[in-house]
């Protein structure tokens, strides 16, 4: 026969158990999802990003950062080669986005990267004209045309690099009145009226759609330039820049980078 104690004792101890399994079940849904403020990836996170890479990454890291409360996003954006020097040389990062795989084997063949980069996205060159195309500038032939100034990305640095490429496709010798560092300083010398065109990216085109305009070339098809990303092997904030290389790779990632006119890789 069960008495009124040992009845009090059996509704007592599955009230505990109920409430224990809700205390569970509670943490296991708080506990590990990515972005919650109990997700545990805090910290600052320093990243080298190819001058190409500005707007969209600007954004990225906006998103990242309300994303996963508590985390920092820091950018230096440059010419991937000097970014590859820089991070050779000591300079403290932990992500290394770069416009070309070359500059990435840079890094890795150093031994500076923790693991095998990943390509993210592909980008294709345009012709960079102020806006209505006062020049007339159609295709590659005509920036050899004696009154045309040309800008150029120096060829070390990969819009400079797919520039040469795509000129040496179509056959075409120019010599430009500038050669600038990254693309961003080319995009400037359109935008300030000092050169009639530049070669630059599609995605910076379209960023300064205000200011310029980009004249499509077929020869730019066989020079389009693939984008990789890394974490560094000496990264400050490890776990915070493979979170972020994640939310890069991620859906909302790529819909930032495909908005910004980013192929896909």
């Amino acid at each position: 026969m069960t008495t009124r104690r040992s009845r009090t004792v059996l509704a007592a101890v599955a009230a505990l158990a109920v409430v224990g399994l809700a205390a569970c079940g509670g943490e296991e849904s708080a506990g590990s999802r990515p972005g919650s403020a109990t997700s545990g990836i805090t910290g600052d996170v320093t990243v080298f990003a190819a001058a190409s890479l500005t707007e969209s990454f600007t954004q990225l890291g906006k998103d990242f950062e309300a994303a996963n409360p508590g985390t920092t996003v820091t950018y230096s954006f440059a010419g991937s080669s000097a970014l590859a020097t820089q991070i050779n040389q000591g300079a403290p990062a932990d992500v290394f986005a770069s416009a070309a795989p070359a500059n990435m084997k840079t890094v890795t063949d150093a031994g500076n990267g923790d693991g095998t980069p990943t390509i993210f996205v592909k980008n294709q060159l345009v012709i960079a004209v102020p806006r209505g195309n006062p020049a007339g500038i159609g295709g590659l032939a005509d920036l050899t045309e004696p009154e045309v100034k040309v800008a150029l990305c120096a060829a070390q640095v990969p819009c400079g690099a797919a520039a040469r490429k795509a000129l040496d496709a179509a056959g075409v010798r120019l010599t430009p009145v500038t050669l600038e560092q990254d693309v961003k300083a080319a995009l400037a010398k359109v935008k300030l009226g000092e050169v009639d065109a530049a070669l630059v990216y599609r995605t910076d085109a379209k960023s300064a759609a205000a200011d310029v305009d980009g004249v499509e070339f077929p020869e730019s098809a066989g020079a389009i330039n693939e984008y990789p990303i890394i974490v560094l092997k000496d990264a400050p904030h490890k776990p915070a820049a493979k979170a972020f290389v994640d939310y890069v790779l991620s859906d909302p990632g790529r819909a930032v980078l495909t908005a910004a006119g980013f192929g896909a890789p």
